[in-house]
C-alpha cells in the first residue's frame, strides 16, 4: 500500500487521464499538463540522478507556492525564526522534498490519474479532483490539488490526499520536531540537514 507521500508524488510523474480536453478545465489541464511533464522526464532512466533531481526541483519550484507553503508549514515559528533562519529554512525545505523523495518516483509505475473537474476552495483558488488507481487496489484513491492563480499563472497551494491535508500532515510535523527542542527553529533547520544527508547517502 502506497503511502500518501508516495501517492503524491507518484503524481508527478503520472500522465493525466479521463475526460476529453476540450471538457477539461483550465486548472485541470494545468495538472494534467504538469504530470505529463514530469513523465516525460522523470520516466527517461538515460538522465542521471542529478538531472532527475535537477528537473524535479525545477518542477516543484515551479508549479508550488514554495515560499508559501513553507511559510504556513512553519506556522507560528516563521516569525520567531531570524531572517537568516527563514532563508535557510525555505533552501531546505525545497531540499528536502526534493532529496527525500525523487527516488521513490522511479520505484512506482503504473498509477494512473484521472482529472475529474473542479469545485471552489473556500478562500480562494480551486481544487482540482483527481482519482489516482494503482494497479491491484481495489479502488482509486481520491486527491485534490488546491490551486490558485489565472491560466498561465497557476501554483499549487495544497495537496489533499484522501481528505488529508499535506501542507497540515507536515506542518504537525516540523511544528512537533520544534516544540520537542524548546521551540528552537534551529533543531528543525538541523533535523531537515541531517536528513537531506541520510538520503543523499543512500
Amino acid at each position: 500500500m502506497l503511502d500518501r507521500r508516495t501517492i503524491l508524488l507518484a503524481l508527478l510523474a503520472t500522465p493525466a487521464l479521463g475526460v476529453a480536453a476540450a471538457a477539461v478545465p483550465p486548472a485541470g489541464v494545468f495538472i494534467g499538463d504538469l504530470a505529463d511533464r514530469a513523465l516525460a522526464t522523470l520516466g527517461n532512466r538515460s538522465l542521471s540522478v542529478e538531472a532527475r533531481d535537477a528537473e524535479f526541483r525545477r518542477l516543484f519550484v515551479a508549479n508550488f507556492a514554495v515560499p508559501r507553503i513553507g511559510r504556513f508549514v512553519l506556522g507560528r515559528y516563521w516569525r520567531q525564526a531570524s531572517p537568516a533562519e527563514q532563508r535557510e529554512y525555505l533552501k531546505l525545505f525545497t531540499d528536502y522534498i526534493v532529496a527525500i523523495y525523487v527516488d521513490r518516483l522511479s520505484k512506482y509505475s503504473g498509477l494512473k490519474v484521472r482529472v475529474l473537474g473542479t469545485r471552489p476552495a473556500s478562500g480562494g483558488g480551486v481544487f482540482v479532483e483527481t482519482e489516482v488507481v494503482q494497479p491491484g487496489a481495489t479502488k482509486p484513491a481520491a486527491v485534490a490539488w488546491r490551486v490558485e492563480g489565472e491560466p498561465g499563472a497557476y501554483q499549487i497551494v495544497d495537496v489533499v490526499i484522501e481528505g488529508v491535508s499535506m501542507a497540515i500532515t507536515e506542518r504537525q510535523e516540523f511544528g512537533s520536531v520544534i516544540a520537542n527542542n524548546g521551540g528552537n527553529v534551529g533543531a528543525l533547520l538541523a533535523a531537515l540537514r541531517q536528513r537531506i544527508a541520510a538520503s543523499a547517502q543512500r
